[in-house]
């Protein structure tokens, strides 16, 4: 389950279930049974507070109060909004629920050991406000365990920004696939433990979808690791070039060298200007340290050995004259090239000239500030970061 979707994208996973045969009752009635099967799982029986919302993420807390009501818990139901105003699928599981349905208040929280957050969905869009602002205030200020269903109320699920205010949870169960949401923060840290569930959504749906969003995880690149091989050797691993700066901002660049041997790269060079020769030998045995002097002996360094096929530049390397001409040189050689700190900073007054020097297989590690001097890109995270992707044509991290 590495596919991540859209609030969007989910929308249409449930269209394509009922398209398929699966009634949206169904699609609910499972959800709710999930969540409930999840706190029983982890929580002994307590007194619970289950808030709904007007929509269908309230009919799943209908759903959910059923279930822990079947199976002993005591359980207090309190919706946002009147009964007689719930529509399609919710309506139909209130129906279901002959209990008692209270009012939404802050009081509703009053003696609950546990609360399940029901009272809106991933497609939230914008801030809380009135009474479910002041509950989701409460609760946190109680410190009681939180279950969310979908997403924590008040978080984006596109984003994982919050809107206002939104609950801490300690657990959210959501459903096919997780959304952006879940894995951004600050929505990563709100979420809590994140579960999916199978609510009977086909899996076709994801190639009528074709999501643009993964969770990093190997399931997603292990098949494209260049794994060694037994027939293999040093130099069909790849020897990674990576350049130092001066001798006082030289430890940046050995942590990327160990990492490059750490993560299998069959030779690392470390280049560096003269003045950090010694100190650079000094702690490295396994990388090979060269000197250059300037930016035209830093060219000649690329030009001696083609096999030298990874360039790390930025990390320390100064933000001047020679880091620039050394990320044009290496951009130029047609190797593959990582741009990182200073090799960013460099080119804030004219990103232009970078983007257009980029031909190969290049990748940028700007953090925000970084990447605030290069791009002018607005949007959530995943909307700036593919603008400027596709700005610079280069993988942007």
């Amino acid at each position: 389950m590495i596919e991540l979707l859209s609030v969007a994208e989910m929308y249409r996973a449930d269209a394509a279930a009922v398209r398929a045969g699966v009634a949206g009752e169904t699609l609910m009635e499972n959800a709710g049974a999930a969540v409930a099967r999840e706190i029983i799982r982890r929580f002994a029986p307590r007194p619970v507070a289950i808030l709904c919302g007007p929509g269908n993420n309230g009919g799943d807390g209908f759903v959910v109060t059923r279930h822990l009501r079947q199976a002993g818990w005591p359980v207090r139901l309190a919706l946002l909004g009147e009964r007689a105003g719930l529509r399609g699928d919710a309506a139909l599981m209130a129906g279901r629920f002959d209990g008692r349905v209270e009012p939404l208040s802050p009081a509703t929280i009053a003696g609950a050991e546990l609360i399940v957050d029901a009272l809106f969905g991933a497609g939230l869009a914008r801030p809380l406000a009135g009474v479910a602002a002041e509950v989701v205030a409460a609760a946190n200020a109680a410190a009681i365990p939180v279950v969310a269903v979908d997403v924590p109320s008040g978080l984006h699920g596109d984003s994982g920004q919050v809107l206002g205010s939104a609950f801490q949870a300690a657990l959210t169960v959501t459903f096919f696939r997780r959304k952006p949401g879940h894995l951004l923060l600050p929505g990563r840290v709100l979420c809590g433990e994140t579960v999916v569930v199978d609510i009977g959504i086909p899996a076709a749906a994801l190639g009528e979808i074709a999501p643009r969003q993964w969770q990093n995880d190997p399931a997603l690149w292990g098949a494209l690791y260049p794994w060694p091989r037994i027939e293999g050797h040093k130099y069909s691993r790849g020897h990674a070039l990576v350049v130092s700066g001066e001798m006082a901002e030289t430890g940046a660049a050995r942590l990327s060298a160990r990492a490059a041997l750490r993560v299998g790269a069959g030779l690392v060079t470390l280049a560096s200007p003269a003045n950090a020769l010694a100190v650079n030998a000094a702690a490295l045995t396994a990388v090979m340290v060269r000197g250059f002097a300037d930016a035209d002996d830093f060219a000649r360094l690329l030009a001696a050995d083609a096999r030298r096929n990874a360039v790390l530049l930025g990390p320390g390397n100064g933000v001047g004259a020679t880091t620039r001409a050394n990320v044009l040189a290496a951009l130029a050689s047609g190797r593959r090239v990582v741009l990182d700190a200073d090799a960013l900073t460099v080119f804030a007054d004219d990103p232009g000239v970078l983007f257009a020097a980029i031909r190969s297989p290049c990748v940028l590690t700007p953090h925000a500030g970084e990447f605030a001097r290069l791009f002018d890109a607005g949007g959530d995270k995943l909307a700036r970061t593919r603008a400027a992707a596709a700005r610079a044509r280069a993988v942007v991290l």
